[in-house]
């Protein structure tokens, strides 16, 4: 159960907004090349080409996951050995990738069984060498391997070995001549049919095989990918490589390829069907296929549709099948089958923080509450302010919360969602105590995947106390809220834009007048500078304003307050906002946010993120930047299964007298 629990927590920690300060709750020789050896494809001769298996085949290797046998449990017979690996010339790039692929020396900590598992293991890194030497562009290399001074191939090779190891671990070494690099020569794409240039294929640059560039063999095997990617979006759904051919001339150092493609027909979508969704609604996932038969074949358009269906909590999982013929019209049957997720789900969790206090929560959830894809989820919270409040000094710290949030998919179309949020609460902080009972509830429309307009009716009835006193207030809003995201991970984006913007006129009635609107937007963009997702760059800007009245007119818990691990990280939550005379917060009427990350990630499970950021409320109706706050520092990242779990440390760059001299932060997700 410890480890439910822990879920249990995780899944509390990005609802909650992320705590101000420190929050309680791991030698042989390759034999010659020809002087024109077939690399891969086509017709062979025995004289002057080499097979598939033979001078290609080791790529294959490079692309396929990695033998682990000699992995896990202590081999019995261990043999230990020490490897050198020398490669002479070739940049430093080169010198990794070699011994990147080396499994002598990926493996070296794990001893392979007897003379005769060290054999294996060095034989195996003559191919996994030679596929990473063909993939950066040489392939007139010679690589040489030793077992204690004997080649692995020699008649005495296991005698060698085994004399050597009662020495101590055998010494190996791996010498790489690399050989001159290879460029690409004559380069063609042909229709498999006719044999003829296919007019309508994507151009050389476009597939990186220009002639004259290194010959990469990795370039090769993209293009591959890329060729039959281009006819499947051009509508042609059986598109394939029929046939290659890579040729080295080692007398020009080039390579020639010629590769073969096969379009298929040009189709369009024809009739779906659908299995698995007995668990919803009949018609459901056909409502939202919205694909008309006739429709031009597109893979991104099956991609869209399965990436809508899986935002919908009651549906796990989601397999497109494409029909490996035509129907007699032409067009391509698709089949969809979904499963279903576990309806019910609770969770619990605690928190702690020296300016905000101790809470401990509850939830209880229901992904298909009728069968058509309703989700409700029931909040409880109990919460005790740690300090006094410096509005109210006197007030009680205790506070508490109840809410539910109920979506309806699909009430007038199937991009019309209906949403609604009620909660009664009791909130204490720094600035004011409020008690209150709200209610929201709206319609969400999808315009797309990634843009969606919500408009709602905001309700609120409260009774809060600040500096100036106890007022009530009855609080009518209409927020219009615009929302893009075409970010490729919730909780963990590596590329793409997330913005949004909220206009929200509200009036209200009580001891204030009536009248103000509220404008507030955010953006961020997110860019990875490699394949991988190692490096990369994230960026944030936010601002917001209420127009139309004076600022203590407008509702303390409807004003803008910055500091906390949420906006403005070293500085205490609230604290980088307006105060009175005395020195109590009292919140803005306009703020401004703007945050820059690195996110490096320096093992599969481990990542540090420098980060910077400014920000402040203000008192006047847009943001003057008089007063602005700043803080920089360093964060650190564990990757799990479900998001990265963060640990943020912050130092303030120009604090104030009332500020703390660093904060710390723990949640599940990126901190934007």
């Amino acid at each position: 159960m410890a480890s439910q629990k822990k879920t249990w927590l995780l899944c509390l920690w990005p609802m909650r907004r992320p705590l101000a300060t420190l929050v309680a709750v791991a030698s042989f020789a390759v034999p010659a090349v020809p002087a024109s050896a077939q690399i891969f494809g086509g017709d062979q001769d025995a004289s002057s080409q080499e097979s598939n298996s033979g001078l290609f085949g080791p790529l294959v290797n490079l692309f396929s996951p990695r033998p682990m046998g000699d992995a896990g449990k202590p081999a019995p017979d261990a043999t230990p050995y020490k490897v050198t690996i020398e490669v002479k010339g070739g940049d430093s790039s080169l010198r990794d990738a070699v011994t990147s692929a080396s499994n002598l020396e990926s493996l070296s900590q794990r001893p392979p069984s007897g003379a005769a598992g060290l054999v294996r293991r060095a034989l195996a890194d003559r191919r996994d060498i030679n596929a990473a030497l063909y993939s950066a562009g040489y392939y007139a290399g010679d690589i040489r391997i030793t077992l204690a001074g004997s080649p692995p191939d020699a008649p005495n090779v296991f005698e060698v070995v085994e004399a050597a190891r009662r020495q101590g671990p055998v010494p190996v070494r791996v010498e790489v001549t690399p050989g001159p690099q290879f460029h690409f020569g004559r380069v063609a794409i042909l229709d498999a049919a006719t044999h003829r240039p296919l007019p309508d294929a994507p151009t050389l640059q476009r597939l990186r095989l220009v002639p004259g560039e290194p010959a990469l063999a990795t370039a090769v095997v993209n293009a591959e990918s890329a060729l039959v990617g281009h006819w499947r979006r051009a509508g042609h759904p059986f598109a394939r490589i029929a046939d290659k051919q890579v040729t080295a001339d080692h007398a020009t150092k080039s390579v020639d390829v010629s590769i073969y493609v096969s379009p298929g027909p040009v189709a369009t979508f024809g009739r779906f069907t659908v299995s698995g969704a007995d668990f919803l609604t009949p018609g459901f996932i056909e409502e939202r296929i919205e694909i008309p038969a006739g429709t031009p074949y597109s893979p991104e358009v099956l991609d869209r549709l399965r990436r809508r269906l899986l935002e919908y909590e009651a549906i796990a999982s989601v397999r497109i099948q494409e029909a490996d013929k035509l129907d007699a019209d032409g067009s391509l049957p698709i089949h969809i089958e979904v499963s279903a997720r576990k309806p019910r789900y609770v969770g619990f969790g605690a928190t702690y923080s020296s300016t905000e206090g101790s809470a401990i929560n509850a939830f209880w959830g229901h992904r298909n509450l009728f069968g058509g894809g309703e989700t409700l989820r029931l909040d409880a919270q109990v919460s005790w302010f740690g300090e006094k409040s410096e509005a109210v000094p006197d007030a009680d710290p205790f506070g508490y919360k109840l809410s539910a949030a109920f979506v309806k998919p699909g009430i007038y179309t199937a991009q019309d969602d209906l949403v609604a949020q009620a909660a009664i609460l009791r909130e204490v902080t720094n600035a004011y105590v409020r008690e209150a009972a709200t209610l929201l509830t709206g319609v969400r429309h999808r315009y797309s995947d990634q843009l969606n307009l919500q408009v709602s009716l905001d309700l609120e009835q409260s009774r809060v106390e600040d500096t100036t006193g106890t007022r009530d207030y009855t609080i009518v809003g209409i927020p219009f809220e615009l929302t893009y995201d075409s970010t490729d991970n919730k909780l963990d984006p590596s590329r793409g834009i997330r913005a949004s913007g909220v206009v929200e006129p509200f009036a209200y009635f009580g001891d204030a007048g009536a009248g103000p609107a509220m404008i507030k937007g955010s953006f961020a963009t997110y860019h990875a500078f490699d394949e991988d997702k190692r490096f990369i760059l994230a960026g944030r800007v936010s601002a917001g304003s209420i127009f139309g009245t004076d600022l203590y007119d407008v509702p303390p818990q409807r004003r803008f307050y910055v500091g906390g691990g949420g906006s403005l990280r070293g500085y205490d939550y609230q604290s980088a906002s307006p105060r009175n005379a005395e020195g109590v917060i009292i919140g803005g009427r306009s703020f401004f946010e703007a945050s820059v990350e690195a996110r490096v990630r320096v093992t599969d499970t481990i990542g540090i993120v420098p980060f910077f950021d400014m920000g402040s409320a203000f008192a006047s109706e847009w943001p003057d930047f008089d007063g602005m706050k700043y803080s920089a520092g360093v964060g650190l990242r564990y990757y799990t299964a479900i998001g990265p779990l963060r640990l943020d440390l912050a130092f303030p760059l120009n604090p104030g007298p009332e500020d703390g001299d660093f904060g710390v932060y723990v949640s599940l997700g990126q901190a934007f």
